[in-house]
Formats: C-alpha cells, sequence, structure tokens
C-alpha cells in the first residue's frame, strides 16, 4: 500500500521528486529516466509509470539550466526506441494466445482489447499515435508483435513515433514549462494528461467488447 501512494504521489508530482533527485544525484537522473522510459514503453505489465508528464518536467528542467536538453532528448529517444522493440519482442514470442488471458494485476485486458481494435481499425499508424496514450502506449507495440507485423516495418513507425514523442514533449516543456500558470497547475495538467487518454483508451475498450459480443 505504501508502495501504491508513493507511486501516486510520484505521478502527481513527479517535477518535485526529479528536482530533488537532480540536486541530490546529479548525472544519476539521466540513467534514472533512461530506465523508467524504458521499462514504461518496453514491459507490458509497467504500463502505470509516468510518460508523458515526465518528459514534460524534464524539458521544464532544461529550460532552467537544471538538465542538458540534448542528452536528454537523445538518451530517452533511444529508451523509447528500445523499449518499444522489446515490447514488440515479447508480443511476437507470446502470440495469439495472451487473447485468453484473463485480466489481473499484471496484464490490463481492457487496455489489450483498445489497442488490438485500434490497430485492426488503423494499421501501423497505431504505434505513432499510441506513444501519445497512457496505456495504450505500452500496448500498441506488443499487439503489433501479436499481430505479426514486418519488424523492418515496426521500426519505421517505431522510430517516426520516438522522435514526435519524446522530441515534442520535452520541447513543449523546455518552452512553457516554466511559465508560473503552468507551475502553479502543474498537478492538474498531469491529471489531465492521465485522464483525458484514459477515458478515449476505455471507449476503446467498449467498443471493442460490444463488436466480439456480436
Amino acid at each position: 500500500m505504501e508502495l501504491i501512494n508513493y507511486l501516486i504521489d510520484f505521478i502527481l508530482h513527479v517535477d518535485k521528486h526529479l528536482e530533488v533527485f537532480v540536486t541530490t544525484y546529479g548525472v544519476w537522473v539521466y540513467a534514472l529516466l533512461f530506465v523508467v522510459i524504458f521499462v514504461e514503453t518496453g514491459v507490458v505489465v509497467m504500463p502505470f509509470l509516468p510518460g508523458d508528464s515526465l518528459l514534460f518536467v524534464v524539458g521544464a528542467m532544461c529550460g532552467v539550466g537544471l538538465m542538458d536538453y540534448s542528452l536528454s532528448v537523445g538518451l530517452l529517444l533511444v529508451a523509447a526506441i528500445l523499449g518499444d522493440q522489446s515490447n514488440f519482442t515479447i508480443g511476437r514470442y507470446l502470440g495469439p494466445k495472451v487473447f485468453k488471458w484473463e485480466n489481473s494485476r499484471l496484464f490490463n485486458k481492457a487496455a489489450f482489447d483498445a489497442a488490438h481494435a485500434f490497430y485492426e481499425k488503423y494499421g501501423g499508424i497505431t504505434i505513432v499515435a499510441a506513444r501519445f496514450m497512457p496505456f495504450l502506449r505500452t500496448f500498441a507495440p506488443f499487439v503489433a508483435g501479436v499481430a505479426e507485423m514486418p519488424r523492418t516495418r515496426f521500426t519505421l513507425f517505431n522510430v517516426v513515433g520516438g522522435v514526435l514523442w519524446v522530441g515534442g514533449i520535452v520541447t513543449v516543456g523546455y518552452f512553457f514549462g516554466n511559465i508560473p500558470f503552468v507551475k502553479t497547475h502543474l498537478d492538474k495538467i498531469i491529471w489531465a494528461m492521465i485522464l483525458i487518454p484514459g477515458l478515449v483508451i476505455m471507449f476503446g475498450a467498449w467498443k471493442a467488447r460490444r463488436k466480439n459480443q456480436f
């Protein structure tokens, strides 16, 4: 329970936690961020880790000189691309058997169904679009692997999506993260980053279930 409370607090106040870590451990923050982004995108049972909000805060810290912009974007881009490649490989290995898995603490069936429905409708562009959607971001490469998308095609979408996601959100944070209004209401912005895409995913999962019933 304490771990869950800490994770919630970390996600909602990632700016404060990250600033403390930078002040205390210096360059080791880059290693921590690499691991978080890699795990969040590369391990299908870890979709709850912060992604968008973390990148935004990293950009804001680069904007005030606490972190290096080029190094941050470069490292986190590599982490995001390798994470999706890892997730894709896991999906290829496990194959269609995952459709029989039940919802559990380690496997979010609703998010998987939503990602699969999105993939069935839009194909490879799902890999790019899902980068900006929590939970779906973690499951999209996994679904592509299960569906046996050619690796070269997946890699193209993976790199394009990674560049837009990491480069885009870090840059937005760099230019806008330190505006007084944004800093004051950052917790609400983080909630919006989580809840709005989350509602879209839930609606997609609901539609996927209805389609399977008929």
